[in-house]
């Protein structure tokens, strides 16, 4: 195992000292654990090239989701936006106080990954209740 110093904000390592103790484990073991998960998920990076504004977070369901890069608005947000509630990409940007650039690039990425954006609306259409009749 390779040593390297590690110089910390003050804060930070009063935080991480204590979720190391509450995981039962050592400020070192947890600063491990922590470096690993993190060069573990870059490692999966499903980012697109062709669009520098998106990337990809995990979702609720653990799945990963485009969103907006530095918003975290999702993608698939915008795209609803601009198909069902009929808003132009200007007014979706200054609903959402993005830059109209970032939305013109979501939309574009939509047409680039249209199946896995449609498969994640629908997905999410299966989970609304149904209004029965009063």
């Amino acid at each position: 195992m390779a040593r390297y110093p590690l110089n910390l904000p003050v804060q930070l390592k009063a935080e991480a000292e204590q979720w190391a103790t509450n995981q039962g484990v050592s400020l070192n073991q947890f600063i491990l654990w922590a470096v690993a998960e993190k060069v573990s998920a870059l490692g999966q990076q499903l980012d697109d090239p062709a669009f520098p504004h998106i990337t990809y977070r995990r979702g609720a369901s653990g799945q990963p989701v485009p969103v907006l890069r530095g918003a975290g608005v999702r993608v698939q947000t915008v795209v609803v936006a601009h198909q069902h509630w009929g808003l132009a990409p200007a007014q979706i940007a200054a609903e959402y106080d993005l830059p109209l650039t970032q939305v013109q690039e979501a939309l574009t990425f939509y047409r680039a990954h249209r199946p896995e954006i449609d498969a994640r609306l629908a997905a999410e259409r299966a989970l609304e209740p149904v209004n029965a009749p009063a």
